[in-house]
C-alpha cells in the first residue's frame, strides 16, 4: 500500500458512519509517515475538513478467528466495542472475501459473532452485559435524575423521558456523560420514550464523538435491556433511531442480538492532506 494514500470504504449502520480499512497486511501500524495514528484518526474523522465519520476500523489478522479489529472513536480513543461498527465491519469482511456469511472477530470487549441475513441486513451477537444498575439517584445541579446503567461492551446510562423528541439531549447528555458517578472513563447516555409494547424511540449522546449521533448499537442493546427489565417493553425490541431506521434487539437463550441494515456509502482513497492540516 502506498502510505501517501489509503484505500477505504465508507459505510453506514443505521445512521452511524464509519471509515473501514483492510489492514490484513499491516500496512498501517502505530505510525503513518511519522504521525501518531491516534492523531490521524481524529483528523480523518473530522467532518467538512476531511472524510468525516463517527469512527474508523482497521481490519487485521487473527490467529484464532476470521479477523480482529482495531476500532477508533472519532476523537482517536479506542472503546472496547461498537455495535453498529461491528455490523458494518461484518458486511465489509463478507463482501471482501475475508469471511463467509457467518463469522467471528476479536474486539477488546471479546469475540463478536455475526450472520449476514440478507442483501444489507446484518445480525451480531453482542457480548454479555454486566454491571446493571436500576434507578440510581444522580444529582445534577438543581435537579435530581434517577438513571439506570449497564455495560454492553461499553458503559451506557439509560433514562426514560416523556417526550424524547423534545428533550435536550446535548445538554443533559453532556452532564451525565461527565458526571462523577461514571468517572474516570465517562459513559454514553441514552434517552428513550415508549411507542408501544415492542417499540422505543431512542436518542444517544456518544462518548468519543462528544455529541448526539444518529444511532448507537450498544446503546440500543443497553436501552432494550433496561426497558425490558423494568417491564416497559418486551422482546424483540424495535429501537427507532434518529436516522429513522430500526435496530432490532432480541434475547435468545440468554444471549443478546443486534440486527439492522448496513449500507455502503462509497469507496475511495484518502491522502496525507486529509490528516496533515
Amino acid at each position: 500500500m502506498d502510505l501517501k494514500k489509503v484505500v477505504f470504504w465508507k459505510m453506514s449502520g443505521s445512521g452511524n458512519d464509519f471509515i473501514i480499512i483492510n489492514n490484513l497486511e499491516n500496512d498501517i501500524n502505530d505510525k503513518l509517515i511519522g504521525v501518531d495514528i491516534d492523531n490521524i484518526i481524529s483528523k480523518v474523522c473530522s467532518r467538512r475538513v476531511s472524510i468525516g465519520a463517527d469512527g474508523l476500523v482497521l481490519i487485521e489478522k487473527s490467529d484464532k478467528h476470521d479477523f480482529k479489529w482495531t476500532f477508533y472513536n472519532a476523537d482517536g480513543s479506542k472503546p472496547e466495542m461498537c455495535g453498529n461498527a461491528s455490523r458494518c465491519t461484518a458486511r465489509f469482511a463478507y463482501l471482501n472475501g475475508i469471511s463467509g456469511i457467518n463469522g467471528t472477530f476479536e474486539t477488546l470487549a471479546g469475540n463478536i459473532t455475526y450472520k449476514i441475513m440478507g442483501d444489507k441486513l446484518v445480525k451480531v451477537q453482542m457480548t454479555n452485559p454486566f454491571d446493571m444498575k436500576l434507578d440510581c439517584a444522580l444529582p445534577l445541579d438543581d435537579l435530581k435524575m434517577n438513571i439506570s446503567s449497564v455495560n454492553t461492551g461499553v458503559p451506557h446510562a439509560v433514562q426514560e423521558v416523556s417526550s424524547v423528541e423534545d428533550y435536550d439531549v446535548e445538554y443533559f447528555g453532556k452532564l451525565v456523560r461527565d458526571h462523577a458517578m461514571f468517572q474516570p472513563e465517562g459513559t454514553n447516555v441514552n434517552f428513550f420514550s415508549r411507542r408501544d409494547q415492542n417499540t422505543l424511540r431512542m436518542r444517544t449522546f456518544e462518548r468519543g464523538v462528544e455529541g448526539e449521533t444518529l444511532a448507537c448499537g450498544t446503546g440500543a442493546v443497553a436501552t432494550a435491556i433496561i426497558a425490558t427489565t423494568k417491564n416497559i417493553v418486551r422482546y424483540p425490541v424495535n429501537i427507532l433511531t434518529s436516522s429513522k431506521e430500526i435496530l432490532k434487539v432480541d434475547k435468545e437463550n440468554n444471549k443478546y442480538f443486534l440486527e439492522g441494515d448496513v449500507r455502503i456509502i462509497y469507496k475511495g482513497v484518502f491522502y496525507k492532506e486529509s490528516y496533515l492540516y
